[in-house]
């Protein structure tokens, strides 16, 4: 029986395949007579799979040798804290605001350190993007964050910002949960990415932290020894028990990420099934996407019905066709479609399909 398309925004879809491997190793891993649930995580086969998850997402994500990759636990809501408790040093940090999630980050950092705004998109409502050459960066800025997708909103860095080119020697923080392994990304711009693997890389309990090595070991005194990153960079992601069955399903999706082509063919899939949603939205008398066009999110795609007294016989239908989780976020209403790796341009089109012939019933 065909699996149902399943739009959520995350916990997401994952890899149809990735989830049978992981259906017949659930009882025995590789010949070890146990789960890799029951594994204890210093042993030599966990340690084999940990090992082999680093190694993957370095090579898939080209992470230059000078970083450090952590697995952690927190989700992205935990990064808003950890990352200023290891790199403001109690100082200032400058936020660019882009909608619901850099928001978030913001309000947290300020509790550790002087949390600046640089820049917001508020007046358009998170709808477009401000431009690098407004953003208003201290000297003294220790950081500075971008949500580089944003999540809620649908906005997205197409390109990540080059602080250099703005006369700031600060590193750049990025959140990159909604859109990490979607597409490449530029280090030589970045001190330090972050993100929960639950959107586009596993379950949920998994946070992914890619840290350069000259900005470890300057956590605040105050800082838990467990989210010290030069703790967690020193322990090899195990001074405390870490997620193991989220990191084994996450090392699962890096190798099914290789066996599709890399990212390289995975930002192709990836824009191929944004422009034909984009553009069948576009197209439309019905329904309206109110993101700017040059920052309209290749990941999560906030849609609206003109005739909104219909929001729930349009749920209520997709749902009878097996196309799921397509309910807007409630800060923002209408609907969004979360078109992860996971998604195939199939899910999309019948997607499009579907909005197609409930847009002639309803007019």
């Amino acid at each position: 029986m065909a699996r149902p398309y399943n739009f959520s925004a995350g916990p997401a879809a994952m890899p149809e395949e990735v989830l049978q491997i992981a259906a017949s190793e659930m009882l025995d891993w590789h010949g070890t007579g146990t789960s890799v649930m029951e594994m204890s995580h210093r042993g030599k086969a966990f340690g084999e799979i940990i090992t082999r998850a680093e190694a993957d997402l370095r090579s898939l994500l080209a992470i230059p040798a000078h970083f450090k990759i952590l697995f952690m636990q927190g989700g992205g809501l935990g990064e808003n804290a950890i990352v200023p408790l290891n790199l403001s040093r109690g100082g200032a940090v400058d936020f660019v605001i882009t909608g619901s999630w850099s928001q978030k980050s913001h309000k947290e950092a300020a509790r550790y350190a002087t949390a600046r705004i640089a820049a917001s998109n508020a007046d358009t409502k998170h709808t477009t993007l401000p431009a690098p050459g407004s953003w208003q960066i201290g000297a003294d800025a220790q950081y500075v964050h971008v949500c580089s997708n944003e999540t809620i909103h649908g906005v997205e860095f197409h390109e990540l910002p080059d602080l250099k080119a703005l006369g700031s020697d600060a590193p750049l923080v990025i959140d990159f949960s909604s859109h990490v392994a979607s597409r490449p990304v530029d280090w030589s711009r970045v001190g330090l990415a972050f993100g929960g693997a639950q959107k586009n890389l596993g379950p949920a309990g998994l946070t992914l932290v890619v840290v350069r090595e000259d900005l470890i070991g300057h956590a605040l005194p105050t800082c838990p020894s467990a989210f010290d990153y030069k703790t967690v960079a020193d322990n090899g992601s195990m001074y405390n028990t870490p997620p193991t069955y989220a990191i084994y399903l996450a090392g699962l999706t890096f190798q099914w990420l290789q066996r599709q082509g890399g990212i390289a063919e995975m930002e192709r899939r990836n824009i191929a099934k944004a422009q034909l949603l984009y553009d069948f939205i576009d197209s439309s008398a019905f329904y309206e996407n109110r993101v700017a066009p040059a920052c309209r999110s290749r990941m999560n795609v906030p849609f609206f019905l003109k005739d909104e007294a219909r929001n729930e016989a349009f749920l209520a239908s997709a749902q009878a066709r097996g196309l799921l989780q397509l309910k807007g976020h409630k800060s923002v209403g209408g609907m969004r479609a979360s078109i992860y790796n996971a998604m195939p341009i199939e899910g999309v089109r019948a997607l499009v399909d579907y909005m197609r012939e409930f847009e002639k019933e309803a007019v």
